[in-house]
């Protein structure tokens, strides 16, 4: 995703002289491109995400479209009180591109791994946060939120080869996107896990015959109330599934319209549960540690299923 991004962004930088990029020291042999192109928009502000940000409500200040480029928990945590006095009081077009959705920095530590982002910038109004499943839809992401007037996260993982099943780059904000149909019940997703899902809905249709509804959920703010509450009106079992924090995330975002609108769907949210006890590991590794790879959605959906039949 972050060399599409980056390649996209470059395209619109060719068009809008606006578009500036900003680095915390961070995505070297990614942001190249745009900085031997654009060298006069392009600032590395070293390891200072708070300052980062300041600059960038500055630039958006001045009529510049400022994207600042870091790890997500870098991206999100660090400079968080800076998103909130800056862009998001003031509503400036600040955009904030966290790389390595939950754990894709693997064996960079757990301090890499981005799973309470969602949740803390969910909190601020106005804010918009994307969370693209594959690098096609990161591509229609962008070109249609690069320059929206409200702030935007950008929550990216690395892979730029795998393709989500049905979604065929599809985006809108407040909008989400069916990917597979099925009547047994309903899995929601965002962001890179939803290949497992995938995967793991494939593999119960094919092996004992459940058919999923799954739905994408790119747009985490303006969340698409209207998709999930269609969705959720018309299955009596729900699965969240994603690389975050269990609260605060997708499950959190779909158990609040569950309650707003008084549905009576039976949610589970499959996420990480009990922090990562100081262990890390490769991507792969740490999905199946905390049951998020195929083999555990699947065995997440035989209870969920097995439940509702007792």
């Amino acid at each position: 995703m972050r060399g599409t991004f980056i390649k996209t962004l470059c395209e619109l930088a060719e068009r809008d002289k606006r578009v500036v990029l900003l680095t915390g020291d961070l995505g070297f042999t990614v942001l190249e491109q745009f900085r031997d192109r654009f060298p006069t928009r392009f600032y590395n502000v070293g390891v200072a995400e708070q300052n980062m940000v300041g600059l960038a409500t500055g630039l958006a200040e001045a009529g510049l479209i400022p994207f600042c480029y870091s790890i997500g928990t870098f991206a999100s945590l660090r400079p968080f009180e800076f998103i909130r006095n800056g862009p998001v009081l003031h509503h400036l077009p600040v955009r904030i591109v966290g790389l390595g959705a939950g754990f894709e920095y693997g064996t960079a530590g757990i301090t890499h791994y981005s799973l309470e982002d969602i949740g803390v910038l969910r909190t601020q109004p106005g804010l918009d946060i994307v969370a693209p499943a594959d690098f096609e839809q990161t591509r229609s992401a962008l070109l249609q939120t690069w320059d929206v007037a409200a702030p935007v996260y950008y929550r990216l993982g690395k892979d730029d080869r795998s393709t989500m099943p049905g979604l065929e780059g599809r985006f809108a904000l407040g909008q989400a996107q069916t990917v597979r149909e099925g009547d047994d019940l309903l899995i929601l997703t965002c962001g890179p896990i939803s290949l497992e899902v995938a995967r793991a809905a494939a593999e119960l249709a094919e092996r004992e015959r459940v058919e999923s509804k799954v739905v994408v959920v790119a747009s985490i703010s303006p969340a698409p109330e209207q998709d999930l509450v269609d969705a959720l009106q018309r299955h009596r079992l729900a699965l969240t599934v994603e690389t975050h924090n269990v609260n605060g995330g997708l499950g959190s975002l779909v158990a609040e319209t569950i309650a707003d609108h008084g549905l009576a769907t039976k949610l589970v949210r499959l996420a990480v549960r009990e922090g990562t006890g100081g262990r890390s590991g490769s991507a792969a590794h740490m999905y199946a540690r905390h049951g998020l790879d195929r083999a555990g959605i699947v065995s997440a959906v035989q209870r969920l299923l097995a439940a509702a039949g007792s």
